[in-house]
């Protein structure tokens, strides 16, 4: 009954996911190749401070909007 092997069902911006159970929110962003510093999150239509995404447990039916900035110039 290892914890590596437990996933959890989740949204991402419309689309149905599942990940590690036990993961963080910064965790979330790593796996889907985003840099935790340069997101913004939305968690059941509440904003994630970004200071608080390593702390922030990715919880089964979570349902979350991430939008990532991007530099121009």
């Amino acid at each position: 009954m290892g914890l590596d092997h437990e996933t959890i069902s989740i949204r991402v911006n419309g689309q149905h996911r599942r990940v590690r159970d036990g993961m963080s929110v910064a965790d979330l962003a790593l796996e889907l190749g985003l840099e935790p510093t340069k997101v913004a999150v939305e968690r059941n239509l509440e904003i994630v401070p970004r200071s608080t995404l390593a702390d922030v447990a990715v919880k089964d039916g979570d349902d979350f909007e991430i939008v990532t900035f991007v530099g121009g110039g």
